[in-house]
């Protein structure tokens, strides 16, 4: 169906320039940082909404050290057309940005020193591993693949390559969640034996509703066909179509299953799902789903249960983990604290309060740990400490930095094809289990490249 643009894609539109204002070339001259010929060259496959996101951090990079975009690639005019003028503005930065339709036809007459991917799922492989093949070190944006086969190729041909693989699960860098991990969970144990993970990513109904186009704008059916889309609603939504995404399981839950393991310190060894098309008509996979998966780990039997919902934006989105000693609870935007257990003495936590790594909530909710009168059925409401630890950046400046520098020599990565994949496989499974309808298991081997 050929659609007017929708009131959503208006809105996107609008932010994509304010984001451009905010940009401005003005607001990047005094600080620029002079061009350089050891400046990493760059390329850049897609730009649709996350092509946009992650060139703007990069831009705020090129502030700092010279990287410096030279091509944007995307079979889409408009997206093409708006990538080329909005990275060409910033030429005192040692921006440039020829546009390009076939990203083939750019890794060859392109002199780059690497890629960044932000294309449909079913496009990751074959983009990244050409890449990899020319010489040149990747960043790609998750999924990795919505095929764990072509995930592990990609993993095989990077180590065969000797390049670098960086997968897009930004929140490995985010200092909020380093500081979790190593501070929190690795160096002082805050939760105590964890038992219990909570997760969920509530969407409103209007940030799901389907994309449309402008008149004029469709892509010949040709071109279609040549990168894999049945039509214009496809392209614009392919989050949606089996074969080419994962649905809002994979596109948003693998961010935060991905925390789940890195801070477990394991790989689930089962997961069971329920889910389904209950809202949204016209599409292929679920648009709510309810997943448990159960981890084995150094605490013993951990289960962690994760929600993805796209008719409703109450709660939003956000990891807790729970012990019997607190509860770590965290999110990309926003919620940053950990709640204490009462039974464990005020004491235990001066020395984190005195090495200014957490700070007591005061209030009146926060007065006394145990109410004056408490139901028998009831707990004490456990006192509330925030985190110290800020992220005033762009979500995916840090991990862009991350790959950047280790592309310099000066760091490593922190979510190398290799981690990548793993997520890849915990995430997949998901939807497998909902159409299984029942417990599925997972095999240390599964995890392996």
């Amino acid at each position: 169906m050929k659609d007017s643009i929708s009131r959503r894609d208006f809105i996107r539109s609008s932010a994509a320039m304010g984001a451009g204002m905010l940009l401005s070339p003005k607001a990047f001259a005094a600080s620029a940082v002079p061009a350089s010929k050891d400046a990493i060259k760059i390329g850049l496959i897609g730009y649709g909404a996350e092509g946009q996101v992650l060139s703007d951090a990069v831009l705020k990079i090129s502030q700092l050290q010279p990287v410096h975009f030279k091509a944007v690639c995307d079979i889409w005019e408009p997206n093409r057309t708006l990538g080329s003028r909005m990275l060409g503005a910033y030429k005192h930065l040692g921006h440039s940005a020829t546009p390009y339709t076939d990203y083939e036809d750019m890794l060859e007459k392109e002199d780059l020193d690497c890629v960044i991917v932000a294309t449909p799922d079913f496009w990751h492989a074959r983009h990244t591993i050409a890449a990899l093949k020319k010489g040149l070190h990747v960043y790609c944006e998750k999924e990795m693949s919505n095929s764990l086969t072509d995930a592990k190729d990609m993993v095989l041909t990077a180590r065969t390559a000797d390049k670098l693989l960086q997968i897009g699960h930004q929140r490995r860098s985010n200092p909020k969640y380093r500081f979790c991990y190593d501070k929190m969970i690795k160096e002082h144990e805050i939760c105590g034996k964890m038992t219990t993970v909570n997760g969920q990513w509530n969407r409103a109904r209007s940030a799901c509703e389907d994309l449309g186009w402008s008149d004029g704008t469709e892509i010949d059916q040709a071109t279609l066909n040549r990168y894999g889309f049945k039509d214009m609603h496809q392209f614009r939504n392919w989050r949606w179509f089996k074969g080419l995404g994962g649905g809002p399981i994979v596109d948003l839950g693998s961010h935060q299953i991905d925390i789940y393991s890195w801070f477990l310190e394991a790989q689930p060894k089962s997961v069971m799902a329920s889910g389904g098309v209950d809202y949204w008509t016209g599409h292929e996979w679920y648009d709510t789903v309810t997943a448990l998966f159960e981890y084995e780990t150094k605490y013993g039997m951990v289960r962690a249960s994760y929600r993805t919902l796209t008719t409703n934006s109450n709660g939003g989105y956000f990891e807790q983990f729970m012990g019997d000693k607190a509860t770590l609870d965290i999110s990309e935007s926003g919620r940053s604290a950990a709640y204490r257990e009462v039974w464990v003495p005020e004491q235990e936590w001066y020395a984190l309060e005195n090495a200014r790594l957490i700070k007591r909530e005061q209030g009146l909710a926060q007065a006394q740990d145990t109410p004056a009168v408490l139901d028998a059925r009831s707990s004490p409401k456990p006192p509330k400490y925030n985190l110290l630890v800020d992220m005033n950046l762009p979500f995916h400046q840090p991990h862009l930095e991350n790959f950047f520098n280790s592309i310099r020599g000066t760091d490593t990565l922190n979510c190398p094809g290799e981690i990548g994949y793993e997520t890849a496989v915990a995430v997949l499974k998901v939807n497998e289990a909902v159409e299984a309808g029942r417990k599925l298991e997972f095999k240390p081997e599964d995890f392996h490249v």
